[in-house]
This record gives structure tokens, sequence and C-alpha cells, in this order.
């Protein structure tokens, strides 16, 4: 969990970018300078210790008076305690900023709480990354604030990866999928630095031209959301890994971190909302990246796909089930220029099998790949495997990738080879084809969610933008939760504009029978106060005579002492679930899904932020798996689905206007009547917040 202020995200600019670096500690110090040296850092790098004289080469101070300047970037690599000590003394003289690399902080406990709270007061103005973290890796001026090896190297512009583990970052420097990075950062316990301040640093950085994320937790989903627009604004795509789906992950981020993961629904609310491609391996991020890196985010997900085996397409095929990702069928126009071109036993279609008749015959090849890439596509994908080139010939298949290339070149259209085996393209391949403007993707699954996560990030482009998210209120200690009964809940609602039934409370028999006359047969009767009515017998429903009335009150005459008489809803198309609730983390939360008796079994439901758009809402109950119910299933009436989104536009109003109260509403259920005929809310449940000598209003 984060401590203290944040720092301001543009006053970390000298630490990323430095001229100078001074680093503590023996052994994290050689690494550290091996790495400088190897990426060719050309700024002064300055080591400090006690005992020592020369570290890789470099002259060794004592202590930070004896530098010969404020350095621009400190790594400090000693326990945590002396760590403390350093950076007061650093940021009494002024240094650009420290990696602190030293564990037991927050994530130990009440004593490694007390340090961060020292640790962060000794830093006063200076910017800090972490503690509890590896630091960070910039490949475009070599610098390497980093305690260990890494694989990656130079690069002139590239995408910039922000993890929360720094052995994920570790691993991610060692790919070899010809991923050009241009900075790895870890965030460690996010003392000072914390996601949003990354994303926009590297957002606003011209040499970054996409951003990748490990996440075990969002410590505010506001400030996240809001970054991740700016990084929209400034045309950066953002696509994520976030950890935590299962029980034993979010203990295992909680008990390593001390932030919690967050519920998983919420998570994949924000990422929607905010444009964010959630991708859920580190290959599929690494191949999202460099769809990102090269392409943007996509228009749409028209894919074309060649190969000359139709196993090949089969597979791929197959792996696009699922995925925004379609196969269009070929105009009229290309299949007869195709025709024209190809082998009389060649069938033109998408996916196009071209077979071997041209095989390594570059010019042959290029000119029918531009005919088929000229349609209308968002992406074209060429399946080449390569030949193992430590016992095979890999020249034969030069006229495969030189035709794609000068294809993709003349037809403009996105361009990709794809490997169904993630090492039958080696990194040298990948860069020769990166440098051609020709996307390298490695391993059908992976390669696949990386385009789709182009696709995905390309649509939440096109939409408008969301209002800020609701921010988070923590429940008061000297608050008591307040229960509205239904006809007040109900009565609330419909003052912002949802319909509820027309219905009266009475309290015996003679009353209830009066209202029914009043509402108009039939009726329904049900104990007012009663939670779960129908579990517990507390409604009846669709009485048609005073009798019945009379005899239903009677009957739950036990069960409470007012009741409602309301008008029946008859023959309703579906019943819906609308419910709010709030989360420590994320603020109000609005869930929408199929209601009734049934919604503990049907378990369909979506999630989304507040507050949400009419958009926002008519595409979540349009993913609901069982939407057909709504869209005329069997004969069935189509429902009045503009209606619904009315409704339940207006009952999040009414949670945004009580955010600062509101523990849980539910509507359940919102019976959706056919076309034209609207929804009503039928029962509703509302919880409130009050002081403990206040009383709900």
């Amino acid at each position: 969990m984060s401590i203290g202020t944040k720092a301001a995200p543009g006053s970390f600019q000298r630490i990323m970018q430095p001229g100078s670096i001074a680093v503590f500690g023996g052994s994290h110090a050689g690494h550290l300078i091996q790495q400088c040296d190897r990426l060719g850092f050309q700024g002064a790098i300055w080591p400090v210790h006690p005992e020592k004289n020369q570290i890789e080469g470099r002259r060794v101070y004592r202590a930070v008076d004896d530098l010969p300047g404020s350095p621009d970037a400190c790594f400090i690599g000693v326990n945590r305690h002396k760590t403390i000590e350093i950076v007061r003394d650093l940021a009494e003289m002024g240094a650009g900023g420290a990696v602190c690399f030293a564990s037991g902080f927050s994530e130990s406990g009440d004593e490694g709480r007390e340090l961060a709270r020292q640790l962060l007061a000794a830093s006063g103005d200076m910017p800090l990354i972490g503690p509890n973290c590896y630091g960070l890796l910039n490949f475009i001026d070599g610098a390497a604030l980093w305690p260990d090896q890494q694989g990656a190297r130079r690069v002139d512009r590239g995408v910039a990866i922000i993890s929360m583990s720094s052995n994920v970052a570790f691993n991610l420097t060692m790919q070899r999928r010809g991923l050009p990075i241009a900075y790895m950062l870890c965030l460690g316990n996010k003392l000072k630095f914390d996601l949003q301040d990354a994303i926009r640093i590297f957002a606003e950085n011209e040499n970054v031209t996409a951003i990748g994320l490990y996440l075990e937790s969002v410590s505010s989903p506001a400030a996240f959301e809001d970054a991740v627009r700016f990084a929209r604004q400034l045309g950066k795509p953002v696509v994520a890994i976030k950890t935590g789906r299962s029980e034993t992950a979010r203990q295992l981020v909680l008990s390593h971190t001390a932030s919690m993961a967050g519920p998983d629904e919420l998570v994949n609310a924000l990422f929607s909302r905010s444009g964010v491609a959630r991708v859920y391996s580190l290959e599929a991020l690494v191949e999202a990246l460099k769809v990102l890196h090269l392409l943007g985010p996509l228009d749409g997900g028209r894919i074309g796909i060649m190969s000359t085996s139709g196993g090949d397409l089969a597979l791929v095929a197959d792996a696009m089930e699922g995925l925004p990702l379609d196969i269009p069928e070929l105009s009229a126009e290309t299949v007869r220029e195709l025709e024209s071109r190809v082998h009389p036993q060649v069938r033109v279609a998408n996916p196009f099998d071209f077979q071997m008749w041209d095989w390594n015959d570059a010019d042959r090849l290029s000119a029918t790949f531009e005919a088929f890439m000229r349609d209308d596509f968002d992406a074209v994908i060429c399946v080449l495997d390569y030949p193992r080139a430590d016992r095979c010939d890999p020249s034969e298949w030069s006229g495969a990738e030189e035709g794609m290339v000068r294809a993709k070149r003349a037809s403009g259209t996105p361009g990709v080879v794809l490997s169904t085996f993630s090492d039958t393209i080696s990194e040298s391949v990948a860069d020769r084809l990166i440098a051609a403007g020709v996307v390298p993707l490695t391993g059908t699954g992976a390669a696949l969610d990386g385009l789709a996560a182009a696709v995905t990030i390309g649509a939440a482009w096109k939409y408008l933008e969301h209002p800020p998210l609701l921010q988070a209120i923590s429940r008061s200690e000297e608050s008591i939760p307040v229960m509205l009964d239904e006809a007040e809940a109900l009565s609330q609602l419909a003052e912002y504009g949802v319909r509820c039934p027309q219905m009266e409370i009475v309290t015996d028999p003679a009353a209830a029978m009066a209202a029914a006359r009043r509402i108009g047969y039939p009726v329904v009767v049900k104990a007012l106060g009663i939670a779960h009515k129908t579990e517990s017998g507390a409604a009846r429903l669709n009485l048609e005579n005073a009798d019945a009335v009379a005899t239903a009150v009677e009957e739950m005459a036990a069960l409470a002492e007012r009741f409602i008489i309301a008008e029946m809803i008859t023959n309703p198309v579906s019943e819906l679930i609308v419910g709010v609730h709030r989360d420590e983390q994320f603020g109000p939360t609005l869930l929408v899904g199929f209601g009734g008796v049934l919604v503990e079994i049907l378990k369909d439901y979506a999630t989304l932020l507040l507050p949400a758009s009419r958009e926002s809402v008519l595409g979540a109950l349009l993913s609901l798996k069982s939407v057909n119910l709504l869209q005329g299933y069997r004969n069935a009436p189509v429902a009045d689905i503009e209606a619904a989104v009315d409704s339940i536009l207006a009952i999040a109003r009414f949670a945004e206007d009580h955010a600062d109260r509101l523990l849980e509403l539910d509507v359940n259920p919102l019976l959706v009547l056919p076309e034209g005929l609207g929804a009503v809310a039928v029962d509703a449940l509302v919880s409130l917040e009050e002081t403990a000598k206040g009383d709900a209003q």
C-alpha cells in the first residue's frame, strides 16, 4: 500500500534520462556498471562504498558528501536502514532521484510501514522509485539503474514496459521475439512513484510507441483511467496483463505487496472503459506490443490469411474463434485478379492457400500477395514457419518473405508474418521484418491475442470518453447502514425517472381491498420489509378479486404489519437485475444481468463503473450470454431494450447522486415489456450510510 502524497510525474524526468549515476552497494554496483558499459552509457558513473577503492574500473567514493556533484540518478543497493540514511543525504544535496532496491518496507508489517514513513520523510522533494524493486532500464540512452543482468539492447524507439514484479521485468528483457523495448520500469512498493505517474511520463516520451503493463493491483482506479486517457490523447496505446483472477493469486499479491488485487470483473470494467486491452499471458503481452509498436491500434478486425498449407490456415482460423477478428470473403474483383495470376489448381478464397507453385519466386509471390492484400482488410497474415538455421537452409524461404514485404509496401495494408510455433522465427528474422515494417508474430494463440488487443484498443478509441470515475469513499467507523423499505426505495427511484407499479401501503384487509379497487385488478400483495419475499411466502401475485386480496393479507399478518398493494405487471418479455454496490477501490459499481428468481442460477451479468454512458449500458446488455431472450427468442416478442437502458441509466443517476452514502442498491426484477411498452421496476432494495445520530432521508 502506498504511503504519503505522490510526487508530480514531471519531477521524475531527471532520473528517467540521467547524465550521471551514483550507485551504492558492492555486488549490485558491479552489475549496474557492467550493464551501463554494455549499453554504451555516455554519462558519469560514481560508485559509493565505505571500503572498496575501485569497482569495474571506476573510482569509488566513500559517502554522499564525497561525490563530485549532484547525481541525476542514484541506485541504492544496501539494507533498508542504511537506505533511509543515504536517501536523506541525497535529498539534502539535491539529487535527481533514487531507486531503492531494499525490501522490508510496507510489505513487512507494522515495522516495515514505519520504516516506509521514515523513508518518505527522508526523501523530502527528491523522487523515489520503489522501494523493493530492481529499478529502471533506459535503452534509448543506455542508462541501467539495475542490479542484475538483463537481455535487451539499445534502440532508437520502442515500447515502455511497467512492471509490478522485478522478476517478471527481468524475464521480459530476455525475450527473443524481436520486441524493441525503449524502457523497462519496476514500481516496487510505489512509495512516491505510482502506476499513473509512469504511464504519463512514458506517454509524453516521443521515443515510446506503446505502453505495456504487468499489474498486480491498481491503487487508484480513477487516477489510472485519467493517465490512460492522457496516453490516448498522445496516441500511445496501453495493453496490460493483470494477475489476481484466482484466489491463490490474490493472496500472493496481498502477501508480497500489501496491496489488494481487486475484484477481477471490476478490473475488466476499468480496462474496458479506459481503452486498455487485457491479455492473459506474457507471450501475448509481447506479441500485442509488437503489433502496437508497428501498426498502432487497428481500425477493425477484418483479417486476411495466406499460407502454403491448408492445415496452417485451419489452425489459425480455429484459433480466431471468440476473438474480435473476422475472416471476410474476398471481393469478386480480387477473386478475378488472383485467378488470373495463380495456378489453375489453386482455389482463391480467404483464407488463401496459395500452395507451392510459385514458392521462392519473390516476383510472382509479391504480385499475388499484393492482389490479395488490396482487398478490404485491416491486416493480412502470411503464415511462415522458418526452418532451423542450424540444420536447414532458410534461404529457400526468402522468396515468400520478400514477396510479403514488397506486397505490404505496395498495397499499404498492414502485414504480419506469423509462425505457428514460438521458436520458428529467429530474433534476426524478427529484426529484419520489423525493419521492413512487417510485424513478426510467434505462436498462433499469443499472436492472435496480440492482434485482437490492437483491435480492442482501436474500437475503444472510436468512442467518446466517459466522464471521470466516481471516487471511492471509505465507510466511516461512526456510520450505520439504514435499509429503506421497498416502497420508499421505489418511490425515490421513481423521482429519477424509473417507472414503478402503481401501489398503495395498507395495514389491514379492508384497506387492502379498497386499494385494489382503486388500482384495478389483477394486483400483487406483498409484506412490506421482507427482503426475500418469494422464499418466505411474503408475496402473492396475480390476484383477481377482493376476497383473494383479503385472504393474502390475513395469511401474511404474521410476517409484517404493513402491506403493499400494487398493480400486476403482466406479460414481461424478460426479467433483469440492476445492482449498485460500493467498492473501496473502484467506487460505485453497476451490475446489469438477467434476474428474477433465477438470478443465482443464471449468473449472467456484466459490470460497469460509474458514471456509465448509454453506449456502455447498451453494450453490457448485448454482451450477456442470454441476450437472445431480449431479441425475440423462439417467436417471443422483442423486448423494449431502449426502455431498459433508460431505466438502468436512471438507477445509475440515483447512485451517482447518493455516492457518498449509498452502500447497496438492487432492483430485482426490472421487468422488460415488449418493444414500445417500456420497463418497470417491481422490487427494490436500497441501503444508505448514515451517521450514528442521523436519520435516513
